[in-house]
């Protein structure tokens, strides 16, 4: 009898995944206004220095720190300086009107708010009523960005403050990964569409809609070959179908060993599994392989649970920083964040467990009361995972490894 091979651990796991993953090759470029959530294919520099010029951070006077050593100088104005003209040079003994950006005149070496000084009426005068330090409220050239340096590091995910970084050097279009082409298609003879009467015994297919708002969120180019019956040739034509032009294909349901699980067999037949089964909990059944195409290269293959809460949960762990790798993203890993648990776990299971919970307003995690991998109400009401590790009970008041679900949608 053939011993049965322990399951995989999740970091296992991943590590498989992250390993076999052949980052897309193909660029395309975009204006930068539209290359938002795409992933930088080479890193970018900047031409100039950030801010250009020297320039005010204030409203307020163009000074020379030493006219104002006295702590309460009146002085000329001699000059009003809007942001986008250039002043003249200063004099000694007169201050310029200045406004926040403005370039800082030849001769000033320092700005007074215009909250410290005041006006003397009917004349050009001004008395200023602080005693400035040189260098007191101006923005020194290249402050923020030095001329040459790199400001956005290949494999980056772009988001509205990286484009705002590269527009505010000057970039008017980025170079980005092709978005991954990804195929979706759901096995099972129960599964009925909404606004569809539901049969006795069929249930509605929930993650469908799951499954295509996660890919969106990465951006992926989705082929939804929708529901496919159960049977072993109909899973074969669609994996073959869907290999010939997408670099993944994704499938929820018939990953497990009943007679109607067919997604196994089919892969075996039309390429390869790398991975079967892992020591997680919900989600064990999750398959890993590739599946031929003609020309004799392959399309990467990822079988998630049906149970709703077991697919989305290996969507985040595995799915999700497998299709940032295709992109070329180094750093996949969600932060995770110690916090304390206002709950009590008393039996430990023997796989990790990644339990739904949520913050509470006094700082700490509470538990959805069902933790069952087909209750999707939990994923609503939660705000991230706990990972429990195998074997492990929880006490109220201990800390716990929480990972936001902010870290793993997108």
């Amino acid at each position: 009898m053939t011993e049965k091979k322990p399951m995989l651990s999740a970091n296992e796991a991943l590590a498989t995944l992250l390993a076999a993953a052949r980052p897309i090759s193909d660029i395309e470029t975009l204006p930068t206004i539209d290359a938002n959530g795409r992933i930088l294919a080479a890193a970018q520099s900047s031409q100039l220095n950030v801010p250009p010029m020297d320039n005010t951070q204030m409203d307020g006077y163009a000074v020379r720190a030493a006219d104002c050593a006295s702590g309460s100088a009146t002085l000329k104005v001699s000059q009003r300086i809007p942001a986008g003209q250039v002043g003249q040079a200063l004099q000694p003994g007169t201050i310029a009107r200045i406004f926040t950006g403005a370039m800082i005149p030849e001769g000033a070496d320092a700005v007074v708010m215009q909250e410290q000084c005041d006006a003397i009426p009917g004349s050009d005068m001004v008395r200023v009523n602080h005693t400035p330090q040189p260098g007191e409220w101006i923005r020194r050239t290249g402050e923020d960005i030095k001329a040459g340096s790199v400001i956005l590091a290949v494999g980056t995910r772009l988001r509205g403050q990286e484009l705002g970084l590269a527009a505010s050097v000057g970039l008017a279009s980025l170079p980005v990964i092709r978005k991954p082409r990804v195929a979706v298609f759901f096995t099972g003879d129960e599964l009925a569409m909404p606004g569809e009467p539901l049969k006795p015994g069929a249930i509605y297919n929930s993650n469908r809609f799951t499954l295509r708002g996660l890919l969106e969120n990465l951006g992926c180019e989705i082929t939804d070959y929708g529901i496919v019956p159960d049977s072993l040739e109909a899973t074969r034509q669609t994996l073959r179908t869907a290999a010939a032009d997408h670099d993944l294909i994704i499938t929820s349901g018939g990953v497990s060993v009943g007679e109607e699980d067919h997604i196994k067999p089919a892969v075996e037949a039309e390429g390869r599994l790398n991975m079967w089964q892992i020591a997680i909990k919900p989600g064990k059944p999750l398959a890993f392989g590739e599946v031929n195409r003609s020309g004799g290269s392959t399309a990467f293959f990822l079988g998630l649970p049906g149970n709703p809460v077991s697919s989305f949960v290996t969507f985040l762990l595995f799915v999700r920083p497998f299709i940032l790798r295709l992109q070329g993203v180094t750093n996949v890993s969600p932060r995770a964040v110690p916090m304390r648990a206002d709950f009590s776990w008393p039996k430990a299971d023997r796989r990790n467990e990644f339990l739904r919970a949520r913050l509470n307003a006094n700082g700490g995690l509470e538990l959805f009361p069902n933790q069952s991998s087909a209750v999707l109400t939990s994923t609503v009401w939660g705000d991230g995972l706990i990972d429990n590790p195998s074997g492990q009970t929880i006490a109220s008041g201990d800390t716990v490894r929480f990972i936001p679900f902010s870290e793993l949608l997108y």
